[in-house]
């Protein structure tokens, strides 16, 4: 069942995202070379409980850690490890959830560990974009694969890159997983209708080439068949009557969605 939120409650997400933005940002200015991803598991942890958050991760299914780490060929849902230590050039996906007063945030970024290849970076740009394309689609009254076809066209449109099938987008809300499945291609026109009050989690992840996956022994950590490279972005988004509202974005996703002439539903806090 598609949970559909008041505006009261979109607000209690919004708290959750603000958690889940501000422990990515730092985050990211502690990848570095030498650092393990323990490492950053412990600070990502630290980070959410000092904010009066629960770590959305730990526990869940039985996932040990608070948040994900998939360096290079890993896609999503790595395993945080002492002995996973970050070296020059590594490309380094970390995704993270928050809870508040029982909502939900969510968010994924990829980061070059010091100076990357320039067709790494690239990929990195490429997968971002299209997760904004995303958004700048998920307006009241479309439908659900508006969000699919727009995020796979600006893919397709970059070069040869290879769009993971078997994971994606899903809603969120007092679950960190709901309905609907938000996949990142397919054709538009289709699915449930966006309508306010209908919040999900937008995730495109893309390869250097194949787009086939295996999940490793351990039950979560999900890599590339061919062992190229992966980038994974996410944000959390709220449908609203005035346009999307990034919910995991400081400034609401004001800024990028303008880049795609469309206004954000910027709310105060």
């Amino acid at each position: 069942m598609i949970q559909i939120k008041t505006e009261d409650e979109i607000g209690r997400m919004r708290a959750a995202g603000l958690v889940v933005q501000q422990t990515l940002a730092v985050l990211r200015d502690a990848v570095a070379p030498g650092i393990s991803t323990a490492d950053l598991d412990a600070l990502a942890e630290r980070t959410i409980r000092a904010a009066g958050a629960v770590p959305s991760f730990k526990g869940y299914r039985g996932f040990p850690a608070t948040i994900c780490t998939s360096v290079n060929d890993e896609v999503v849902h790595g395993i945080p490890d002492r002995g996973a230590v970050l070296r020059e050039g590594d490309v380094l996906s970390v995704d993270c959830g928050a809870i508040v007063d029982g909502w939900h945030g969510d968010s994924a970024i990829t980061v070059g560990v010091g100076e990357v290849a320039p067709e790494h970076a690239e990929m990195m740009r490429v997968c971002e974009e299209s997760m904004w394309a995303g958004f700048a689609a998920a307006l009241p009254g479309g439908r659900l694969t508006d969000i699919s076809h727009a995020v796979e066209v600006a893919v397709r449109g970059r070069g040869g890159y290879g769009i993971v099938d078997h994971y994606g987008g899903h809603g969120i809300g007092t679950e960190m997983h709901q309905d609907p499945h938000v996949l990142n291609f397919g054709r538009p026109g289709r699915g449930p209708r966006l309508v306010p009050g209908l919040c999900l989690a937008i995730e495109p992840m893309i390869t250097m080439a194949g787009a086939d996956t295996r999940e490793l022994d351990d039950g979560w950590t999900v890599v590339t068949v061919d062992g190229s490279l992966a980038a994974h972005f996410e944000h959390t988004v709220a449908i609203t009557k005035d346009g999307p509202w990034v919910l995991t974005a400081a400034d609401g996703g004001a800024a990028k969605l303008a880049e795609y002439g469309v206004r954000a539903a910027v709310h105060a806090g």
